[in-house]
């Protein structure tokens, strides 16, 4: 006995015939939100003294985050700044001279000279015109001009004195001493630049998405304090089929959804990996037909991406194969 097809009728006919002819759509493939942080380290280790932002708040460029100090940096850097007085007055010492109160003994033992030798010159014409008339003998007159001229040699050399106390140190010792200041200068600047980089700033907008430390705590160097979440920090991961890949091309659109999204968002391929891979356990796809699968990361629209947290399972729809 032949069981006959049941006839659907005109309706039934055109219904079949219209589905044949509508394209055909792939299935949803599962993905992850992801995001790319920018961890902020500290720069040096030291005891963390201050922490500016919280988790959740968003941060202009240049806005303080955090800093890190240590007990020895204060003592270092006094002195360094006491190094750098001492060089200064060295170098202010060796360029002014003498002080006043020197060059003023000095003064007055040039007018106490002076006056010896003019006592010294008016008792030797005394004893000339005594000898000229016989009652000094000429010994006499050579010891006075001895005198006179020991006087006047005194005079001489405190003068000098005087000249020299107002002159500047050597150019040796003035070109020593102002290297030291520079060095001693130079040392005071790098400590303070070092504790200048303690204060960590954001260097970009962004919104701080996690801090790892507590005020108080010792924050070893290079350890990351603060993580932000820039613009453009959220992708989209998932894994794609060798034969879908014709659809996953860098620059290719996609509309991703998401539970709690209002409507479908848009996306484009960024990065497609060149080898392929063993699906990995943590994103299932809904059918298992290929065990070797390609890694695709896109980038949400600007738009989309405030709607998207990191951690959060999207659906993504490529765009239709062509015919």
């Amino acid at each position: 006995m032949t069981r006959r097809r049941p006839w659907r009728g005109p309706g039934g006919l055109a219904a079949l015939v219209l589905a044949a002819c509508q394209p055909h759509t792939p299935p949803a493939l599962p993905g992850v939100v992801e995001a790319e942080t920018l961890r902020l380290a500290a720069p040096v280790a030291g005891r963390l003294v201050r922490l500016e932002v919280g988790r959740g708040e968003a941060v202009a460029a240049g806005a303080a985050l955090f800093r890190v100090e240590s007990g020895e940096d204060a003592s270092a850097l006094a002195e360094a700044d006491a190094r750098v007085a001492q060089q200064a007055a060295n170098q202010a010492d060796l360029a002014s001279g003498k002080r006043p109160e020197e060059l003023a003994v000095t003064a007055a033992q040039v007018v106490q000279a002076r006056t010896a030798l003019g006592d010294l010159e008016a008792q030797l014409r005394r004893e000339r015109e005594l000898a000229a008339q016989g009652f000094v003998s000429g010994t006499r007159l050579d010891t006075l001009v001895a005198q006179r001229d020991g006087a006047a040699a005194r005079v001489n050399e405190l003068l000098a004195q005087q000249r020299v106390g107002r002159l500047a140190g050597r150019d040796e010792a003035r070109r020593a001493a102002e290297a030291a200041l520079q060095a001693a200068q130079a040392q005071a600047a790098q400590l303070r630049a070092r504790l200048a980089d303690k204060t960590v700033r954001a260097p970009v907008g962004a919104t701080v998405e996690d801090t790892l430390y507590r005020v108080g705590e010792w924050v070893a160097a290079g350890a990351p304090v603060v993580n932000l979440l820039p613009p453009g920090a959220i992708k989209l991961r998932f894994f794609v089929a060798e034969p879908a890949l014709a659809q996953v091309r860098v620059g290719a659109a996609l509309r991703v959804r998401c539970d709690g999204c209002p409507a479908p968002l848009e996306a484009r391929v960024a990065f497609v990996a060149r080898e392929a891979e063993f699906t990995p356990p943590v994103i299932y796809s809904r059918e298992q037909r290929a065990r070797l699968v390609y890694l695709v990361e896109a980038r949400p629209a600007a738009s989309a991406a405030a709607a998207l947290k990191p951690g959060q399972p999207v659906d993504i729809e490529l765009a239709a194969p062509g015919p």
